[in-house]
């Protein structure tokens, strides 16, 4: 039997097979720990981080945090003139905290 973290390796490799970002069109990806949330977009055809976003000094319940995330890398993504993205969620349930960081990202403008 597989182990949770497993599990959610597996799923990963599953959704990253089909999710590719590039430079027009970048790949949001999602990494949450139990205590802390990170965000960063990657230009996978030149292998390349753009923008990356964590939840350092940013007060509150961990669900408000991830979407006070995904408003800070919408914004930092709208200096560099990115609009689109492909959202991975990175093996986790679409529920919780990647939730909240993918509504908080569509506020802040971007598309996906």
């Amino acid at each position: 039997m597989l182990v949770n973290k497993t599990k959610r390796q597996v799923r990963h490799k599953r959704v990253r097979a089909k999710v590719v970002g590039d430079a027009s069109k970048p790949r949001l990806c999602v990494f949450r720990s139990n205590q802390h949330i990170y965000a960063q977009l990657i230009d996978d055809a030149n292998k390349k981080t753009l923008v990356s976003v964590k939840d350092a000094d940013m007060k509150g319940k961990k669900s408000e945090i991830a979407k006070l995330v995904g408003m800070a890398i919408a914004e930092k993504a709208k200096e560099q003139k990115i609009v689109e993205v492909v959202f991975d969620r990175a093996g986790y349930q679409y529920h919780g905290r990647v939730k909240s960081l993918a509504d908080g990202a569509r506020e802040g403008g971007l598309k996906f």
